[in-house]
């Protein structure tokens, strides 16, 4: 019998905001919140910005004394809150992009006697020329300057960016600024925040978790698609030596992919267990998911920590994807519209006519248990994962373009949704959160993937909803970006709507769809599976079957029985209790994440070893060596 995966905790921070209880989610549908939901949400964001504190009761605006209540604070702060997340310009702490330098002006020319000949823009040139300078025009806008003696300086060229709008954490949040965050890339420091995040919105302590399962029954698989490519990782690690900087110690092992899962284990969890990075391109969260989903329901784990981040928006990123043709260019937006200026806040416009998607950056992370184990621990559920498919596109012609994998994991996904809870079920209280990137060429393959799906399996109006609208691509996190708007619909009823768009566009395949710029009303029990799906660069698909919590009950009292169920209920008190208080001190900015630097160190002198058990100090359970042969048709 296998076990089911439940998300007992879930949590991170992406252009929304803070992931857990909802508060991301919410953002995302603001306008339909009661009032105290939309106070605590416009509060959290003023604190997570470091726009406001609190003290006494009192909220207090930066730079002012005076007391303000919840709703004052709302007042003064929605509007500019607003504008200071979801897509947006790109802020200047990233880059400059009205002085993007992505190349040197000046182009060393060979050289005779004691000159050296240099050409660069004419508007590098300074307006007091040194004596020693000599400037000819070679056109309108380059001249050739002679510079006698043996050095010259080489200028940089600027220009306008031309993308320059991204799916950004909130302004003002800094990550780095909340722990000893010790030069790390703004990925690490943005899974510091995530993962710790997550944990705690279990409100059950790691320890109780960890004492209920041997050490090496846990997991914890996360990654990213690129690495971290900033000047802290990767990036630095190859600029430095054109740029005369000196390499650091820490930017060639911090820059490498499966870096989120080792400081998860290193300085948050102190874990023993299995660790893995899958990278999939844009499907890597969904990949990290499905092999968490396998080991729980092989019984080979009872908890694991599935998670990503990705922090792509640099000006090398950002323009490698550019020369690609795959980003929304400033130009293509305004035409669009046939307007002079882009409309920035709408540059990601899935399954609408669009012109290329738009980066983002998150850090999206879950609790997965047993069934059994959330049974024990009392936990709160917010969802199960019975199944995760990936699939390849077979042969192609370009390693970028999509093919067929895509139709095999999303009719896999419905077809487990189907034999799970039946025809019914599926065809009338299922959806579909698209990869959606905006890209005139994902909204023609991907709505003929999940319209031909609704065709083959009875399905005459399949919600479709696409959350990079609001968020951008945040690469290999977006199908956390995804899983984590999911979870909102059962607590809210709501699926979000594609609100940046204004018609379908007519080569999108929408017979069997319903996709509209309208948020869906389908109350909290009205869809029973979200099917998240992700198309990725090089023929890597995933799509992850999302169950809601009340279908995972349903299926645990079927397995455990009622009155179990109604014993894990009154369980449940405390833990719900717990996360609602670290929701309340996140409000008030009062809470930190977790980071044990140098924390309980071990080494094999502290290890019991016998012939049957390896005892961990610490650990309340230990290590079995009691392995049996799975070969023993063989030996």
């Amino acid at each position: 019998m296998s076990s089911l995966p439940v998300i007992i905790g879930f949590g991170g921070v992406n252009a929304a905001g803070r992931t857990s209880s909802h508060h991301g989610y919410r953002r995302l549908i603001a306008d339909h919140l009661d009032k105290q939901s939309q106070l605590d949400t416009v509060t959290d964001l003023a604190t997570l910005t470091n726009k406001a504190t609190f003290s006494n009761g009192f909220y207090y605006l930066a730079g002012q004394t005076q007391g303000l209540s919840q709703a004052q604070l709302a007042d003064q702060l929605t509007d500019e809150l607003n504008q200071a997340t979801l897509i947006r310009p790109i802020r200047p702490e990233a880059y400059d992009i009205y002085q993007l330098v992505l190349n040197k002006a000046a182009q060393i020319q060979p050289s005779s006697g004691d000159c050296t000949c240099i050409r660069m823009r004419k508007r590098h040139v300074p307006t007091q020329l040194p004596d020693n300078w000599q400037v000819s025009t070679i056109d309108s806008d380059t001249v050739e300057v002679t510079i006698s003696g043996s050095f010259a300086a080489i200028l940089p060229d600027s220009k306008r960016a031309p993308v320059s709008a991204a799916g950004q954490l909130p302004d003002g949040f800094d990550p780095g600024s909340l722990y000893q965050s010790r030069n790390h890339p703004r990925n690490l420091q943005m899974t510091v925040f995530g993962a710790s995040d997550a944990l705690s919105s279990t409100g059950i302590p790691w320890q109780t978790m960890q004492d209920q399962v041997a050490p090496d029954r846990i997991a914890v698989y996360a990654s990213n698609s690129i690495g971290q490519l900033d000047e802290a990782g990767f990036g630095g690690l190859l600029k430095s030596p054109s740029t005369g900087k000196r390499i650091t110690s820490k930017q060639m092992p911090l820059g490498y992919g499966q870096m989120p899962a080792d400081f998860v284990n290193a300085y948050l969890l102190g874990s023993v267990g299995a660790v893995g990075s899958a990278l999939g391109a844009c499907a890597t969260f969904l990949y990290n998911l499905r092999n968490a989903v396998e080991d729980i329901k092989s019984g080979r784990r009872d908890l694991v920590i599935v998670g990503g981040s990705d922090a792509p928006i640099t000006p090398e990123v950002m323009e490698g994807f550019r020369t690609m043709g795959a980003l929304a260019e400033d130009h293509e937006v305004s035409a669009l519209d046939a307007a002079t200026e882009p409309d920035l806040r709408r540059t990601s416009r899935p399954f609408s006519t669009n012109c290329g998607f738009t980066m983002g950056e998150a850090s999206q992370w879950i609790v997965l248990t047993s069934d059994d184990l959330a049974l024990k621990l009392g936990a709160q559920i917010h969802g199960a994962v019975p199944g995760v498919f990936v699939n390849a596109d077979g042969h192609k012609k370009s390693i970028s373009a999509p093919g067929i994998g895509n139709y095999i994991t999303l009719a896999k996904a419905a077809a487990l949704t189907e034999s799970m809870l039946g025809t019914q079920s599926l065809r009338q209280r299922s959806c579909v959160q698209a990869h959606g990137t905006s890209t005139p060429q994902n909204r023609i393959t991907e709505s003929h993937v999940i319209n031909e799906t609704a065709k083959a399996f009875g399905i005459n109006r399949w919600k479709v909803a696409a959350v990079k609208a609001y968020l951008g691509h945040s690469q290999g996190t977006a199908g956390g970006d995804q899983l984590a708007v999911s979870l909102g619909v059962w607590r809210y009823g709501i699926l979000p709507g594609i609100k940046t768009i204004d018609h379908i566009a007519s080569d999108v395949h929408d017979s069997n769809l319903t996709i509209q710029a309208a948020h869906h009303e389908v109350g909290t029990e009205g869809i029973d599976t979200v099917l998240l799906n992700s198309k990725g660069f090089g023929g890597n698909n995933a799509s992850a079957v999302l169950m809601g919590p009340h279908i995972a009950n349903q299926l645990m009292v079927k397995k455990h029985g009622s009155k179990a169920m109604q014993q894990m209920h009154i369980a449940q008190e405390a833990p719900i209790e717990a996360a609602k208080d670290y929701d309340l001190q996140s409000i008030r900015g009062l809470s930190k994440p977790t980071y044990k630097f140098g924390h309980n160190v071990l080494s094999g002198e502290d290890l019991l070893i016998t012939r049957n058990e390896i005892h961990i100090p610490g650990y309340a359970k230990n290590v079995s060596l009691s392995i049996s042969n799975p070969f023993e048709d063989m030996c």
